[in-house]
């Protein structure tokens, strides 16, 4: 596990989370309250909650957590199931630590398992072209619920990668005024006492996490680390692992992409050995 864990506190602040997630390329954050845990906020709940301020709304209360002797075993099989990130490392109420799916490919990585991706690891995936606006790239990687997909240019050649981590780094806060109408909702044109009377307004302001309308090319990762389909596990994770990627294009013999390595695929050998 990571020990040194950047955690808030709550009561808090959405724009030091976001702050947090920009500086750290982190994908979360423990919610902390009097020293004990009461949450989690990740980047999806970021993009996904824009105008969301509060981090008892943003954040997943009473996240599982998982005791210090819990084997690595143990955790690849709840976060596999669970399709979680991350598992904190809790005793007695207090947080030890974060268990991330990185740590675990870490752990993959020095198994010396020689088994060829291609045969249980791969997956199909897709791929968005490079002049993709940047807000409709966050707004389909939602729907897909994929947290990366490989970008191509106009000659269906593979020029990047863009992952949540990227898109939390373009995120810019954008404050607005929005007027709501509190009037009794009559549809009486005339311009009597009455009926101005009972016309309201409200003023209020709105925080949105936004995503800048450019092109996804200006915003993804150039310098792709790529891997063919028949290379070997452990030596995948430690690619993964030295490159701070939580995914892998895999390539065939013409150097075209043909599917996806992501490490939730990879950390599954844990519970295969």
């Amino acid at each position: 596990m990571t020990e040194d864990v950047v955690s808030v506190e709550t009561p808090g602040n959405r724009d030091d989370v976001l702050r947090i997630l920009k500086r750290t390329g982190i994908s979360g954050v423990p919610v902390t309250k009097e020293g004990r845990l009461v949450g989690i906020i990740t980047r999806k709940d970021l993009l996904r909650k824009a105008d969301e301020t509060q981090l008892s709304l943003l954040m997943t209360s009473d996240p599982l957590t998982v005791p210090p002797d819990t084997t690595i075993e143990e955790a690849a099989e709840i976060m596999i199931k669970r399709n979680f990130r991350r598992l904190p490392v809790v005793e007695n109420g207090k947080l030890l630590g974060i268990l991330s799916v990185a740590d675990l490919v870490g752990a993959v990585s020095q198994t010396k398992n020689s088994e060829e991706i291609r045969l249980r690891y791969t997956r199909p995936t897709f791929a968005l072209w490079e002049d993709t606006p940047l807000p409709l790239v966050g707004r389909i990687m939602e729907i897909s619920g994929y947290d990366a997909v490989p970008i191509l240019n106009q000659d269906s050649m593979l020029t990047g990668i863009i992952s949540e981590r990227d898109l939390i780094k373009q995120a810019l806060i954008e404050d607005s005024v929005e007027v709501s109408d509190l009037s009794n909702g009559t549809d009486d044109d005339e311009w009597t006492w009455e009926s101005i009377r009972d016309m309201h307004t409200i003023s209020f302001g709105i925080s949105k996490v936004q995503l800048p309308l450019k092109p996804v090319k200006e915003a993804m990762i150039k310098e792709v680390v790529a891997v063919p389909q028949n290379a070997e596990l452990s030596d995948c994770a430690l690619k993964m692992k030295r490159s701070r990627v939580d995914q892998l294009p895999v390539t065939n013999g013409d150097k075209k992409m043909v599917s996806m390595l992501f490490d939730r695929d990879v950390i599954r050998a844990l519970l295969e050995k």
